[in-house]
């Protein structure tokens, strides 16, 4: 027989043995065009699966750019073009082991304000119009209505607002109502006359000489923005600003309690940095997405690789016979991996390109539902500039290439052999004892891992959890093939006496083809394991705060003041019949600096403010060595997790970094368990109003005396709330609402969405990769129809594969989630991990369903078309 050169074929095998390649245009790639033609359908289930990925990494690339781009919003200092304001940021410098000192930087949440003194300097500065002072504050109402914000009528220029009817004010007891009030001239609003109607939001404009007092800091402004004279550009003033700031040596109003090192003098924000000054919770959202988003990537990325490396090697591992016959008839190694190149990046292109197309309304969808669920209420704008949607184009670029180069890694072996080689087994053995070297070892530096979980806390915690799972489920994807031979031996009976004939051959061809069996195993494994460890680690944390927070509730009432009370409502409280105690509560954030391996570290903390008379009988926060008796201004009590990872105790001291910068060396005088539900620090809340911008008392916890009569008691608090705080309510106590941090909803969101899409590509490539061990035994199966076997006799084998499968699959996937879980939920709160039942039905579900799609579907399509 002669091939297209002229030679026979045991010639070529010559030639291929030591004569050298055969030339191009020979008949290797046209054999090639055809293999790849007789199995297009075990590419073509590939497609779905590559298209999806593409469509992922597309959607998380436009993601983070619109992330990185994100900046505060700029809306109340619009037309300012140059904003003077505080240094809202700390920074912390390190030496880590054997390199440079480094620094890291943290936003900070409450207001650094400008000396007043700062506008003389600006007003002197040539090409300022006029510099003016901007405070916010909240204005009181009367009963039933909800506290207003409030700003002086002359900043309502640096918008700008104008009027749109009636006049500005001119007294203490006339306002200008923004048109989201829906007032009108004329109208009374916090106890003044409205006498005029402005564009914007529902702010209260006063008097500056009122807008001063009211803010209750008369000698420094929350910021002061800069109108520049006709023909001045915003780089030219910026710079003359600057200058004429250093010269006077001005610095914002926490430059004596700083921390070392930090940054204390006035920013000059010019263009979207303005909003800095505006929104002081978008940097920090921004900071906190952009880490969770970047881990999501990260597990996208890893998932991507793992699905794209299986479904590549698989789809060729049943091209070895052809594979083989090209090199038989001449083709060189080298030839042989450029047509497998070719064909795996043609099919690969396709559906990368449609994914890559897919990414963008599935990106604006997130976008939406992004802007929708919190981050427009941080006030973070996220930008979508229009050369972030060409990023798709590099994503998909990369899954092609990453097929390519696992295709190529895959028919390594074959392009190796000497034509006349042996084809090779398919079982565990001929896997190779060097994957299963490296498929223990993986085991072993998984439980390693979650043992170094087990010993942190918060991030890193839940970072060396997330490491172990990843690292198990890898392990497990290269044991698969013994994994899978083991599962067969421990289902051998059931399998024989349920199914019959058809069990007895799944369980003859579990064992001789281990390696396909295990194939179709790791997409089931990476399913069950992801879906597994993201939605336990979510309920167990969620379980152990809502735990926490019922049992350091004591209080019987809670008094809600959204315009607040006055100074003296708590004293009054307390004395009030039937009132046994009364603690005022407050909110901020504290910043930590430590070292964690060396590196230095800014870490943002939750802190409650409490009052220390009778705190025990409204809150019990678990106290276990100290107590809070002596907690008052220049003290802190500990969460006990915080406590041993730092090495504090009673008596030991830890610097604290508040919420405007300034720093304090405060003594520990307890220790308590319920951190969860409660923060971090227990503060007096003196100590902590003295360094937040909203200083009013909003909430206070009640706690009823011995005898009395609750009903009684609620109503008498009622009528001196209307006595004196207009618009407050007294109600039944509910548990301490837990520390919520910046971003905190659309982190949610994007979780969520991650657990989904994840879960989505896992579970579609349990059923492509069944299908294309499906397609491998197009012929087997074909021969056992011939030999005798019946319809039902072949689904019964099926069946009892995808149980093999489903069994195996779960187990494992389940021992790869539960080892780091119970680390992590250990590290968080001592507990075992909780997974809600509908939960994990779900998660089986999940799993079942997907070995059922891809196993017995396409044995009923075809025995359907015989």
């Amino acid at each position: 027989m002669l091939t297209r050169t002229g030679r026979t074929v045991g010639e070529t095998g010559a030639v291929a043995e030591g004569a050298g390649p055969v030339r191009r245009g020979s008949g290797v790639r046209l054999l090639a065009r055809r293999a790849a033609h007789q199995h297009r359908a075990a590419w073509s289930t590939t497609l779905a699966a590559l298209a999806l990925t593409s469509l992922l990494l597309g959607t998380a690339a436009l993601s983070v750019a619109s992330l990185a781009l994100g900046h505060p919003r700029v809306t109340a200092r619009a037309a300012a073009p140059v904003v003077v304001a505080g240094n809202q940021s700390t920074r912390f410098t390190a030496k880590p082991w054997g390199s440079e000192p480094e620094t890291v930087n943290a936003a900070l949440t409450e207001r650094v304000r400008v000396p007043r003194a700062a506008l003389g300097v600006l007003r002197g500065v040539a090409g300022v119009w006029t510099a003016i002072p901007d405070d916010a504050f909240t204005i009181r109402t009367g009963a039933g209505d909800r506290p207003l914000p409030g700003r002086s009528w002359e900043a309502a220029s640096l918008a700008p607002y104008a009027l749109r009817e009636g006049r500005a004010p001119r007294s203490p007891g006339e306002a200008v109502a923004g048109a989201g009030l829906h007032a009108a001239p004329g109208q009374r609003l916090a106890g003044r006359r409205v006498v005029g109607v402005a564009e914007g939001p529902g702010v209260l404009y006063v008097t500056a000489a009122e807008a001063r007092r009211l803010a209750g800091h008369p000698g420094s402004v929350d910021a002061i923005g800069v109108l520049a004279e006709t023909g001045t550009s915003t780089d030219q003033l910026a710079g003359r600003i600057r200058v004429a700031l250093d010269r006077a040596g001005v610095k914002d109003t926490s430059a004596g309690s700083r921390a070392k090192g930090d940054p204390a003098g006035l920013r000059v924000l010019t263009g979207d940095s303005r909003g800095a000054a505006e929104n002081l919770r978008a940097a920090p959202a921004r900071s906190a997405l952009l880490e969770l988003l970047g881990s999501i990537t990260a597990s996208l990325v890893l998932v991507a690789l793992l699905v794209i490396c299986s479904l590549a090697a698989q789809a060729l591992h049943q091209r070895e016979p052809e594979l083989r016959l090209l090199r038989t008839v001449g083709a060189t190694p080298r030839q042989l991996r450029a047509a497998v190149g070719r064909e795996v990046s043609g099919k690969a292109a396709h559906a990368a390109l449609w994914g890559a197309l897919s990414a963008v309304p599935a990106f604006l969808t997130l976008h939406a539902a992004l802007l929708a669920h919190g981050v427009r209420r941080e006030g973070l704008e996220l930008p979508t500039p229009a050369w972030i949607f060409l990023l798709p184009l590099g994503t998909a670029a990369l899954t092609v290439g990453v097929a390519r180069l696992a295709a190529l890694l895959a028919c390594a072996r074959v392009a190796r052999e000497r034509p006349a080689g042996s084809s090779g087994g398919g079982s565990a053995g001929g896997s190779g004892k060097g994957r299963k070297v490296a498929g223990f070892i993986l085991l072993t530096a998984g439980a390693s891992s979650a043992g170094t979980a087990a010993l942190q806390r918060g991030e890193a915690a839940a970072a060396a959890a997330g490491a172990a799972a990843v690292t198990l489920v890898i392990g497990c994807a290269l044991l698969s093939p013994w994994i899978a031979a083991t599962a067969v031996r421990l289902l051998r009976t059931p399998l024989r006496k349920l199914g019959g004939a058809g069990g007895r051959l799944a369980e003859t061809y579990g064992t001789a083809d281990s390696r396909r069996l295990g194939a179709a195993l790791t997409p089931v494994v990476l399913v069950t394991a992801f879906a597994g460890v993201q939605l336990s680690a979510a309920a167990t944390a969620d379980e152990q705060t809502g735990r926490q927070a019922a049992r350091a509730l004591r209080a019987d009432l809670a008094v809600t003041a959204p315009g607040g009370l006055p100074a003296a409502a708590l004293h009054r409280l307390r004395e009030t019949d039937g009132v046994a105690a009364a603690t005022g509560l407050a909110h901020s954030t504290v910043v930590l600096a430590r070292k964690e391996t060396g590196e230095p570290r800014l870490e943002r903390l939750a802190a409650l403010g409490v009052t220390r008379h009778g705190v025990l009988a409204t809150l019990d926060p678990g106290v276990r060595e100290g107590g809070l008796a002596a907690l008052r201004p220049g003290s802190v009590a500990v969460g006990a997790d915080r406590a041993r990872s730092q090495g504090l105790h009673p008596g030991s001291t830890v610097r604290i970094r508040f919420g405007d910068g300034a720093e304090r060396a405060l003594r520990v005088v307890a220790v308590y368990e319920r951190s969860l539900a409660l923060g971090d620090f227990l503060l007096s809340r003196t100590e902590l109003l003295r360094h937040t911008a909203d200083t009013r008392l909003t909430r206070v916890l009640l706690a009823t005396a011995p005898g009395a009569d609750p009903a009684r008691t609620r109503a008498a608090v009622q009528r001196l709330l209307d006595a004196t705080a207009p618009g407050a309510r007294v109600a039944a106590a509910g548990p301490p609402t837990p520390p919520r941090t910046e971003g905190e909803d659309a982190a949610r969101l994007l979780s969520g969405i991650a657990v989904t899409a994840i879960g989505a590509l896992a579970a579609l490539t349990v059923v492509s990769t069944l299908r294309l061990v499906r397609a491998g035994r197009q012929r087997e199966l074909a021969l056992l129809r011939v030999l005798g076997a019946v319809r039902g006799q072949l689904r019964r084998m099926q069946a009892a594969e995808a149980t093999v499968l489903a069994f195996a699959g779960l187990a494992c996937g389940a021992g790869a989630a539960a080892l780091p879980l119970t680390a992590l939920s250990f590290a968080l709160a001592r507990s075992l991990p909780t997974l809600p039942l509908p939960q994990a039905a779900a998660v089986i579900a999940l799993a079942a369903a997907t070995v059922t799609a891809g196993v017995l579907w396409p044995v009923r399509d075809r025995a359907q078309g015989r």
